[in-house]
């Protein structure tokens, strides 16, 4: 029996393929460190055969777009000055490997299917977590939780914070009903209740400021494009008063409370002055990627003992920028902080002076996420996360250009676009 290529290659016929291919991503994402090296071969089959089918639809053209590759390239080169020279040159291998996939995800999978896809693939991650998961201390927040089957509850929160943003997007933004509906339904309840039994505080701030953000922007959708840009600078001026004003009144604390913390995060703040003691030693180019936590180098095992980490791996500092900075110095953050802050604006461009792109929302919702993430984790920085590859997927769509198929002036947003299918 022989398959059309379309079914495979077309984002509007590959829906069944792109599910697939996207849930089984996730799961290796979250599990590859369970099921080893295989899991990661079948990340690379699953991208890499779109590439035998047809590889111009699937790598396309990225000379104009190098900016999307620069943070991964002097990942690379910075490999050259590293102690472990080997490790580093390896894992940015991986880690530009990992962007070349998702680039492969952004032009084969459309904004729809990529979001039943990650629906699927939450669904399976959780489930596996509440299934087979455990109970850990945590050395940062002096307590036990439940962390499923990652060795971190702040992993086992941000999948379940992708779950309840995709299932958000595929009711909300691209108004799915049917068969998808009542799966977004159960799904959803699933990742709200895993985020309640992972305890994290990161993950259940930055649901609920992503959601509300998100629902904002369609707010402002019912608008023209030049009364949204008047709303919504007003909007930004007003947020920007009542966040100085709550913090006076000592908000901050008083959440930081409910989720019992404190001011100095329960730990981080002392990882953030260890981290930015690492990076002035080597300010502007950094130490190498991926070269400080490194069995034998004498700050890492003062650290790990610190915080009596014995397996001597999975730890970090707990901020984007301080790690980016100690491995590849002031340059290296630059450029990362140019992907998100580019694809980020990027995508608010468009919501702001397009008619209908359901897309963009999507996008700039999964960069707000992982952007006001990123000051207290790692997530877009690593070969193999779920985090990356969003990032690089929201990017390329940037890059790719908008959708022809948006039409109208404005729209509601409480309304179906009639120009969507609704399949089941």
């Amino acid at each position: 029996m022989r398959i059309a290529k379309s079914t495979l290659i077309d984002p509007a016929r590959n829906e069944v393929y792109g599910i697939a291919a996207v849930a089984l991503s996730l799961f290796v994402f979250a599990y590859s460190s369970r099921f080893g090296q295989i899991s990661i071969l079948a990340y690379y089959g699953v991208w890499g055969l779109l590439v035998l089918v047809d590889y111009r639809r699937a790598l396309g053209n990225y000379l104009n777009h190098v900016w999307i590759f620069g943070f991964a390239l002097f990942c690379f080169i910075s490999a050259f000055w590293s102690p472990a020279f080997g490790l580093s040159l390896r894992t940015a291998i991986q880690y530009l490997t990992h962007i070349v996939c998702a680039l492969i995800a952004m032009r084969t999978v459309s904004a729809t299917t990529l979001t039943r896809g990650v629906i699927a693939g939450v669904a399976v991650v959780l489930i596996y977590s509440l299934l087979f998961g455990t109970y850990l201390y945590d050395v940062i927040d002096g307590s036990y939780s439940f962390v499923g089957a990652f060795s971190s509850k702040n992993q086992l929160g941000f999948y379940a914070s992708l779950g309840l943003f995709f299932c958000y997007a595929a009711v909300m933004i691209f108004r799915m009903q049917g068969l998808w509906f009542m799966i977004s339904g159960v799904v959803g309840l699933i990742s709200a209740y895993s985020l309640l039994a992972s305890q994290s505080a990161t993950s259940v701030i930055t649901t609920v400021a992503v959601i509300a953000a998100c629902f904002g922007m369609q707010g402002f959708m019912i608008f023209t494009p030049r009364h949204r840009r008047i709303f919504f600078s007003a909007a930004v001026v007003l947020a920007i008063a009542a966040g100085v004003g709550a913090l006076q009144a000592g908000a901050l604390d008083a959440i930081l409370g409910v989720f019992g913390k404190d001011t100095t995060l329960t730990g981080r703040t002392y990882l953030w002055q260890q981290g930015i003691a690492a990076a002035a030693a080597n300010p502007y180019f950094g130490i190498g990627y991926q070269s400080y936590w490194v069995p034998g180098f004498s700050e890492a095992e003062r650290l790990w003992q610190e915080f009596f980490i014995t397996g001597r791996s999975g730890f970090h500092f707990h901020n984007t920028y301080i790690e980016t900075m100690v491995e590849t110095g002031l340059f290296g953050t630059l450029l990362l902080v140019s992907i998100l802050l580019t694809t980020l604006g990027g995508h608010l461009k468009r919501l702001l002076t397009i008619g209908r792109t359901p897309e963009s929302i999507l996008a700039f919702g999964i960069v707000s996420l992982l952007v006001i993430r990123s000051f207290v984790e790692i997530d877009v920085i690593n070969p193999y996360h779920v985090g990356s590859f969003l990032l690089y997927f929201a990017a390329g769509k940037l890059a790719l250009g908008q959708s022809r198929s948006v039409r109208s002036p404005y729209y509601d947003p409480f309304v179906p676009d009639p120009n969507t299918p609704q399949t089941s």
